[in-house]
């Protein structure tokens, strides 16, 4: 059974796997055109939580996932998860974990992403482990995260890790794929060759439309 994980825009992606469809952080350039089993987003930034693209795939039963400030934003029926909350939707699980800014600030003591804005999100289907990190720096409970097929990692700096500190979040976590997302399409060498220099990681690099399939 593989699993299909395509990248739309940004931060979003579309995975596919037992017949489901999953989209994640659905953002303003992105262009989604099958409709949703599964719609997380990590958190309300309009890069992350385009109301508008949500609609466009939304079907009566499809599952939305997000934090507590997207509900409003979103609407209709939203599932709300916690940092070590999990759900599960038919085959799928989705679990939440922490995401947040630790050293990078709008204004001093005022982080882009303070703990408790947003989540990352471990999804588990078809056997098989993907972790979106979210809008995050290189935070310590990236270390408590094992057993990780594919890990979707923010390498643009600015709100988020850059290069370097995606790359040591990966040689941590250990997962058998990388992929680098919210790039700001930046070059990824760097990211690229820290990890396969270091670990026995495997790093993927994906173009907007461009998809890698799990098997």
């Amino acid at each position: 059974m593989s699993i299909s994980i395509k990248l739309l825009a940004h931060a979003c992606f579309q995975i596919k796997a037992e017949g489901k469809i999953i989209y994640i952080d659905l953002e303003e350039y992105s262009n989604p055109f099958e409709k949703a089993d599964v719609i997380l987003a990590t958190h309300s930034h309009t890069d992350h939580c385009d109301p508008s693209k949500i609609k466009k795939v939304r079907k009566e039963d499809t599952v939305v996932i997000a934090p507590e400030d997207c509900v409003s934003k979103i609407g209709g029926n939203v599932k709300t998860l916690k940092p070590g909350e999990k759900t599960t939707v038919d085959t799928i699980t989705v679990k939440a974990v922490e995401a947040y800014n630790y050293k990078r600030f709008r204004s001093p003591g005022v982080p882009y992403h303070p703990k408790g804005l947003g989540v990352g999100y471990l999804i588990t289907v078809g056997g098989k482990t993907i972790y979106h990190a979210g809008d995050t720096d290189f935070i310590p409970e990236m270390q408590d995260l094992k057993n990780i097929d594919v890990a979707l990692l923010p390498a643009g700096d600015t709100y988020t890790m850059d290069n370097a500190e995606a790359a040591d979040a990966a040689i941590t976590i250990k997962p058998k794929i990388a992929i680098p997302m919210h790039t700001w399409g930046k070059d990824t060498t760097e990211f690229k060759k820290k990890i396969e220099t270091n670990s026995a990681t495997k790093v993927v690099v994906l173009r907007e439309g461009e998809e890698y399939t799990l098997v």
